[in-house]
């Protein structure tokens, strides 16, 4: 007989998180009961290197309401977002991390605003509690997101969330291989709403988002919610064009009226720096052009090769039911 299916699925992402796991699990059973639903827990663990699938395992044998997905390499935390998303069961579905920077304790508070007529409550980060620059950085993103792209993503939220099962079936729907949670939540519409939450220090353990992580992140959002990028191309090539034009006409009416700039004629001035600097800014234009041209390309290359977004090693606690990947 199958077990019944859980009011709350919570899907949380690890990646080497051995050392905060035990604290998630305190901080998961001191919450969850509070909420007076049935619910299940589906950890992904992404490809980790140290004994994080062996924890989820032993986790699993004591409590069986904690699932296990574990991937055959690391295919990336948005990846293993979808992946538990594909498996989430529950009428009201969370995504959190597993390092508690996202608090338990906030899904309640969303459980309480989905039953107020929302579809997706999503978490607003209040303070950050990185240094100043990484604080910049991630505020500079956003704004230039929400400027740029084609839907209205809100301002400092993350993947954090609690979503109406509704809202899950629609994401499972979108195959893209260079996925952007937040943007994909946020183009499939609904009743959204956001709320505050002051995001604490990571609990242990270090920070599985290095700056080449976080710029692969920043310009999955960019290039999948924009097309200014490829506007910017045409608007670079005209003002490059109308530079060209200028510059070409300045230096013809320099060398028939033969004046002086800056003590000089023409006659005495050889002309290879104007030359030189010319080809350098127009050669520079064209590199830049091609650079977004080709991020362009190298998106519509992985989707038309329809390989599986994520390979599944081993699971835990789930029947053998179809996926949605």
């Amino acid at each position: 007989m199958p077990a019944p299916t859980p009011e709350l699925s919570l899907v949380i992402p690890c990646f080497n998180e051995s050392r905060v796991l035990p604290l998630l699990r305190q901080r998961l059973l001191e919450s969850l009961p509070k909420m007076n639903l049935t619910w299940e827990v589906i950890l992904v663990d992404d490809g980790s290197g140290d004994d994080t699938f062996a924890q989820l395992a032993a986790l699993h044998a004591t409590d069986p309401r904690f699932k296990a997905i574990s991937f055959s390499r690391n295919f990336g935390h948005q990846m293993a977002v979808f992946a538990g998303l594909s498996r989430a069961t529950g009428e009201f579905v969370a995504v959190l991390d597993a390092d508690l920077q996202d608090p338990p304790e906030f899904v309640a508070t969303g459980v309480a605003k989905l039953r107020e007529g929302y579809d997706v409550v999503y978490a607003v980060r209040r303070r950050r509690k990185e240094n100043f620059l990484k604080r910049a950085a991630y505020a500079g993103f956003y704004r230039l997101l929400k400027a740029i792209a084609e839907v209205e993503i809100p301002l400092d939220s993350g993947d954090f969330c609690v979503m109406r099962q509704c809202v899950v079936a629609v994401l499972r729907t979108m195959p893209e291989r260079d996925v952007f949670v937040r943007g994909l939540r946020a183009w499939s519409g609904f009743r959204q709403v956001g709320v505050e939450y002051e995001r604490a220090a990571r609990a242990a353990g270090e920070t599985k988002y290095p700056l080449s992580k976080l710029l692969k992140l920043a310009s999955d959002g960019l290039f999948a919610f924009s097309s200014l990028p490829l506007r910017l191309a045409i608007y670079l090539g005209f003002a490059s064009l109308a530079v060209s034009l200028a510059g070409a006409a300045f230096l013809i009416t320099w060398k028939f009226l033969n004046f002086q700039i800056l003590g000089h004629s023409p006659s005495e001035v050889p002309g290879w720096t104007s030359l030189v600097s010319l080809i350098l800014f127009l050669g520079g234009m064209q590199f830049l052009i091609l650079g977004i041209l080709g991020e362009f390309i190298r998106r519509v290359y992985a989707e038309v090769q329809q390989r599986p977004r994520w390979i599944v090693r081993a699971e835990l606690g789930f029947s053998p039911e179809p996926r949605h990947d």
